[in-house]
């Protein structure tokens, strides 16, 4: 790997005032929000997503720095807007989360482990005001009822045998039931996510509901005086991260969400400061569209005022087969019939692309196996459509093999689009919502909820949250809630088990299927893998 310019120099190059840059040695930084002062929005805004993940990869982070390297080997002004790893998946299953090959941010090592610091405080401030909380009901000096606390824990490592607690079982405190989330599922996490400011935060982690009184009335954080003391915990937090690309393209990055049990997206701040400082700003949302895509547009985009210029899909070769039916050992094989069965999927998102009003182009995130008559297929199929497409090897060839995705994305972007269309409105019910997203997102003919989740919307109705939008927690491995189900199920409906408040993020979770908030490990953890040899190198991350 070519050594990389100081990142000083990016900021430089940002046009960022040395004075707003806070160094964390010499490859990573921290941006004051005073860098967005009397700046305006001068970038366009391009989203990427991709089709539904598969064991075989689609690798929309490799696809976004590839993207955004090959718009600066045009000569572009381009800046990466992504999400921070969390180190629950790093030590899990999936691995690392800063691209592949020669599409990389950098230094890797340090972002998918510790990095600034965030996920810590993150993880600090939302266990303090548990603690807190845990304080008050033990000198019985909060509202709370001890039966209708909400507010759980969170631990940024994914460790199913902590789902499901008792805490308070020494002979004087109140014993209760609760549970730890992963971090990336906090609504400390969240509201992070969606602040403008350390007011705008400060306002949302007042208004968090921690449960509810024995006569049902909700109950706020504000109540235990201690938002003052979350807010100095995350005031480096809500600055964002600038490192760079193996290629030198600036990225910033910043909070990271998980789609599938939260809303997926880096920060508004993180987004805000790549389009002040750059003419184009390449984004992602987490999985697939069905989720972080529907996500980022419902509660980010509504949120902040944001919209995307332009929505890129990734979809590869070997992800289509194995929605085609085809197994994991066998992909190395050509079958076409697999590929265009598999291409359901990719029109299912397409199609759920489309109803934002936003142009639309497929990426197809070249494997070396890939053969010329299945990307041809695929081609045909887009054009079919009159949905642009390219064939990027940004693995392999860096910026150098997106030169071609990279005009494309620049012409969409150059279109004229109608305000940012959604697909409903917050003064509809909770269920009305649901069955727009589960009929139009997922293909779905509908939602139905448990008795469990009919009585907890019930209550957040009557305590005045019911105009929130919804935060689907679903399986990303599936447009349904089914993991089980590739391609493009039909036939379906949605189950909600139960609903969650984030009132300071400002959406209902509605939890689907099996979902869960804390991840677990599987059987072989990539931690197993993972080791420092004696000159203090890391492998295997």
């Amino acid at each position: 790997m070519a050594s990389l310019a100081s990142i000083a120099s990016k900021a430089d190059e940002l046009g960022i005032h040395r004075d707003h840059v806070v160094l964390h040695g010499t490859d990573k930084a921290k941006i004051s929000l005073q860098a967005l002062e009397g700046k305006p929005q001068r970038g366009k805004l391009i989203l990427v997503s991709a089709i539904t993940p598969t064991p075989a990869g689609e690798g929309k982070t490799t696809i976004s720095i590839g993207l955004a390297q090959g718009l600066r080997k045009s000569g572009r002004s381009v800046a990466l807007a992504l999400r921070q790893p969390s180190m629950g998946p790093v030590f899990g299953r999936k691995g690392g989360a800063t691209g592949g090959g020669k599409s990389t941010i950098q230094p890797a090592e340090s972002i998918n482990l510790h990095f600034t610091g965030d996920f810590h405080a993150i993880t600090a401030a939302h266990n303090l005001l548990t603690a807190v909380m845990d304080n008050a009901l033990y000198h019985h000096t909060s509202r709370l009822d001890p039966i209708h606390v909400l507010w759980k824990r969170v631990l940024d490592v994914n460790d199913r045998a902590l789902r499901h607690i008792r805490v308070g079982r020494d002979p004087v405190s109140i014993e209760r039931f609760t549970g730890f989330d992963i971090t990336a599922a906090s609504e400390i996490m969240a509201a992070l996510c969606l602040a403008e400011s350390l007011d705008d935060l400060r306002t949302r982690i007042n208004r968090i509901v921690l449960g509810f009184t024995h006569e049902g009335e909700p109950v706020f954080a504000k109540e235990l005086k201690v938002t003052g003391a979350l807010v100095a915990l995350l005031r480096d937090a809500i600055m964002p991260n600038l490192v760079q690309s193996v290629e030198g393209v600036p990225a910033i990055l910043h909070c990271g969400p998980f789609a599938n049990i939260a809303h997926g997206c880096n920060s508004v701040l993180a987004t805000r400061m790549a389009l002040a400082h750059a003419d184009y700003a390449i984004t992602e949302a987490g999985f697939a569209f069905d989720l972080g895509g529907e996500k980022f547009m419902h509660i980010k985009c509504r949120q902040s005022g944001l919209a995307p210029d332009a929505v890129v899909i990734v979809a590869t070769v070997r992800a289509l087969k194995m929605h085609g039916g085809m197994l994991l050992t066998d992909l190395q094989q050509p079958d076409l019939s697999a590929l265009e069965r598999g291409l359901e999927n990719l029109a299912a998102h397409l199609d759920s692309a489309a109803l934002f009003g936003r142009p639309v182009v497929v990426a197809i995130n070249r494997f070396a196996t890939d053969g010329d008559d299945e990307l041809q297929a695929v081609h045909r199929f887009c054009a079919e459509r009159g949905v642009a497409c390219a064939t990027a090897d940004v693995f392999g060839s860096g910026g150098d093999g997106a030169r071609e995705l990279a005009e494309i994305v620049v012409q969409a972007a150059a279109q004229s689009s109608p305000p940012l269309k959604f697909l409903y409105e917050y003064k509809q019910s909770a269920e009305e919502k649901l069955h727009s997203i589960a009929t139009q997102i997922y293909g779905a003919d509908g939602v139905e909820l448990s008795p469990l989740a009919k009585d907890r919307i019930d209550v957040f109705r009557q305590c005045g949250f019911g105009d929130l939008p919804i935060c689907m927690a679903k399986t990303q491995n599936s447009l349904s809630d089914d993991a089980t189900l590739r391609g493009r199920p039909r036939g379906f409906k949605i189950q909600v088990r139960d609903f969650e408040i984030a009132n300071g993020a400002g959406f209902i979770v509605a939890l689907s299927g099996t979902i869960m908030r804390m991840p677990a490990l599987p059987k072989v953890p990539a931690a197993e893998r993972i080791d420092v040899d004696a000159d203090g190198r890391i492998t295997g991350l």
